[in-house]
C-alpha cells in the first residue's frame, strides 16, 4: 500500500508545509538492490579503553571493500587497517569534524568501568552530526552476562540505553544497533556487520544482537553475491504479503525455495512459485498430520537447509467476547504447529547439518495489543520457543532466531482504520511503515550460512516503534 503522506512530505511544497506546521518529515528509506556494495560512503571508527575487535573489524571491512577513517580516540586503527590491506587515515583535524560518513562503528569491548563512558561521549559528540541520511551506527560490546566483573557488566549493559537513545536522536532514517560479541566469536562478525551496515536493515533500528560461538564449527566459504546459493528453504504462508517477499528474497540470494500455503491459496501459490522457479506445496500446516507430510517432503528433497515459519492467522476479539475455537485456532497455527514441525523435522534428520530455523513473531508478542490476547500469547510464545530451544538445537548444529515485525505495509494493514493506520506508521523513529522486504532481509541474514554465531536472537523489524519500546 502506498504511503501518500511520505510522498507529500518529500515534495517541494509538502516539505515547506510540514516544516511550517511542525509535522513529521520522514525520509524515503534506502533499500538494497542486487549487486550494490554493502555501504556507499565512509565508515568512521572509534573506541574506548583497549578495544578488542579491531583486528576482526579490519578483516571485515577489507572483505566489504569499505573505506574507513579513524576518530582521534583510535589512533591505532590506521596501522591495523593498513596491515589488513585497507587504506585508512584520521578523521578531522585539530578537533574539527572531518568528512561526512555513511556509518559510525564504535568498539566498546574495551570498556571496563562506567568511568570510561567519556569515550562514548567524545566520539558521538564529535560525530553525530556527520552521519549522512539513511546512515548506520553500530556499537560493539561484550555480553554483560559473561563479563568478568560486575563493573564491566554494568558499563556493557549501559550500552543498550545509549544505542536506543541515539536511534531516537539521530533521525534522518539513520539506524543504530548494539552487537554483543562473545569472546572467541570474533570471526562470526562479518555476516552481521554486512547486514547492519547495509540498506538491507532499513527498517531495523535500536536492536540488540548477540553473536556467540557457532553451533556448527568450521570455516564457511561465502559467495556474498548469492549467500543462499544451493540452499533448500521452506517458507510457510508464502502466497502473499510478507511470505511472498521472503520467498522472493531467498530466491534472489540463490536459494531453491519451497513455497507453502493452504490449499485455498493454490492459485496465488502457483503464481509465485512459477515466477521464482520454486516448488509449490499446498498444505494446511495446522492439521495434525502436517509435520509428517513435511518430513516426507523434505526427505524426498534430500533434506532442507532452512525453515522459515511465517504462516500465521489472526482472530481478533477481546477475551471476554472470544469464542474458544478462535483462541484455539490462533494458538495452534501460530505456535503449537511450529513446535510440532520443528520437533518432527529435527528428530527425522530432515533438516541438514548446520541448518537454520527462522520464526516470525510480532511486536504484539512483545507489547500486547487490545483485542489480541490469543495472537499476543502465540507470538510471545514464539519468542519463548526461540530462546528456550536455542541451546537444545545448538547441540545438533542448528540455529533458531526470530524477527518481530511492527507496522508493515500489507493487505492486512491496509484494512486497518485510517487513524490507527497513520498512528502505526508515524509512531516510530522512521516515521513510516515498513515494507514486506524489510522483514525478508532480516530473515535472509539469519538464514545465511555465515550466521552460525547467531542463535536465540529476537530482532524487531519496526523502525524503533514506540509501542513496546
Amino acid at each position: 500500500m502506498t504511503d501518500s503522506y511520505l510522498g507529500f512530505a518529500n515534495s517541494t511544497l509538502g516539505s515547506r508545509i510540514a516544516s511550517t506546521l511542525g509535522l513529521p518529515q520522514p525520509l524515503p528509506l534506502e533499500r538494497y538492490r542486487s549487486s550494490q556494495p554493502v555501504i556507499r560512503g565512509g565508515v568512521l571508527l572509534g573506541g574506548g579503553g583497549s578495544p578488542q575487535l579491531l583486528g576482526a573489524l579490519a578483516k571485515c571491512f577489507h572483505s566489504m571493500a569499505a573505506k574507513t577513517v579513524a576518530h582521534h580516540s583510535l589512533p591505532q586503527w590506521t596501522a591495523i587497517a593498513n596491515q589488513a590491506g585497507l587504506m585508512s587515515g584520521r578523521w578531522g583535524v585539530e578537533d574539527r569534524p572531518g568528512e561526512k560518513v555513511k556509518a559510525l562503528v564504535f568498539d566498546a569491548t574495551g570498556l571496563q568501568t562506567s568511568e570510561q563512558a567519556d569515550a562514548l561521549y567524545q566520539f558521538f559528540h564529535d560525530a553525530a552530526r556527520s552521519v549522512l541520511p539513511c546512515g548506520r551506527v553500530v556499537v560493539l560490546g561484550r555480553p554483560p552476562e559473561s563479563c568478568e566483573s560486575p563493573r564491566q557488566a554494568t558499563i556493557q549493559r549501559a550500552l543498550e540505553g545509549l544505542t536506543r537513545a541515539l536511534a531516537k536522536e539521530l533521525k534522518r532514517a539513520i539506524t543504530v544497533q548494539l552487537v554483543y560479541v562473545a569472546e572467541g566469536a570474533e570471526d562470526q562478525l562479518e555476516s552481521t556487520l554486512r547486514f547492519l551496515l547495509s540498506p538491507r536493515c532499513a527498517y531495523v533500528s535500536a536492536q540488540v544482537v548477540r553473536i556467540g560461538l557457532p553451533s556448527a564449527p568450521g570455516a564457511v566459504v561465502m559467495d556474498w553475491e548469492k549467500p543462499l546459493k544451493g540452499k533448500k528453504i521452506l517458507v510457510t504462508g508464502a502466497s502473499r504479503g510478507i511470505g511472498a517477499a521472503i520467498a522472493e528474497t531467498m530466491a534472489r540470494d540463490g536459494a531453491q525455495v519451497i513455497c507453502l500455503d493452504v490449499p485455498q491459496a493454490q492459485a496465488a501459490l502457483d503464481e509465485i512459485s512459477n515466477r521464482l522457479g520454486a516448488k509449490a506445496l499446498a498444505l494446511d500446516i495446522g492439521s495434525m498430520d502436517a509435520p509428517q507430510a513435511l518430513v516426507d517432503a523434505a526427505l524426498a528433497d534430500g533434506g532442507w537447509d532452512v525453515v522459515v515459519h511465517n504462516a500465521g492467522i489472526t482472530r481478533d476479539k477481546t477475551i471476554a467476547n472470544m469464542k474458544e475455537h478462535l483462541w484455539q485456532a490462533v494458538v495452534n497455527v501460530n505456535l503449537s504447529t511450529q513446535e510440532r514441525i520443528n520437533e518432527a523435522l529435527v528428530a527425522s534428520g530432515a533438516l541438514k547439518a548446520g541448518s537454520r530455523i527462522v520464526c516470525v513473531s510480532s511486536i504484539s508478542g512483545i507489547a500486547g495489543n487490545l483485542g489480541q490476547t490469543n495472537y499476543a500469547l502465540s507470538k510471545a510464545g514464539v519468542i519463548g520457543m526461540v530462546q528456550s530451544m536455542a541451546p537444545v538445537l545448538a547441540e545438533k548444529g542448528i540455529t533458531i532466531n526470530a524477527v518481530a515485525p511492527g507496522f508493515i505495509e500489507t493487505q492486512m494493514t491496509a484494512a486497518v482504520p485510517f487513524a490507527i493506520r497513520e498512528a502505526g506508521r508515524r509512531m516510530n523513529s522512521m516515521g513510516q511503515g515498513g515494507q514486506p522486504v524489510d522483514v525478508a532481509e532480516a530473515i535472509a541474514w539469519f538464514a545465511s550460512p555465515a550466521s552460525g554465531g547467531l542463535t536465540g536472537n529476537v530482532v524487531r523489524v519496526c523502525g524503533q516503534s514506540l509501542i513496546g519500546a
